[in-house]
């Protein structure tokens, strides 16, 4: 399918691993804006930043309970350092970002979801 079907296969246990199916769907309604909409090439990096994207939205929806000092500052570093993440791979995704919609984004998002 992509460069590396056995780094796929890593990728996709680690996409059903670490992943709630609500935030499944999620990933992958971003991962298809990425790769539909901002015409951000299928890779690694396109993975990864979806990846971070999704995090950074399980901690949104943490946050938005009242917690204890300790827990807001987790929170806090958390969402920081995922931020500079996301920063960093969104850079290096619209260096490489094409002008036609990449057609296996549509077989990334069906491989991720079967």
């Amino acid at each position: 399918m992509l460069d590396s079907s056995a780094k796929w296969k890593e990728l996709k246990a680690k996409f059903l691993r670490d992943f709630l199916p609500s935030e499944q769907v999620f990933f992958l309604k971003t991962a298809r804006e990425c790769a539909s909409g901002r015409g951000y090439p299928v890779s690694e990096d396109l993975f990864n930043y979806c990846c971070f994207l999704t995090l950074r939205e399980r901690l949104r929806l943490i946050g938005a309970g009242d917690g204890d000092g300790l827990m807001r500052f987790m929170l806090v570093e958390s969402l920081r350092e995922i931020e500079a993440e996301v920063r960093e791979l969104e850079k290096r995704l619209e260096g490489r970002k094409q002008r036609v919609v990449d057609k296996e984004g549509r077989r990334l998002l069906e491989f991720l979801a079967h």
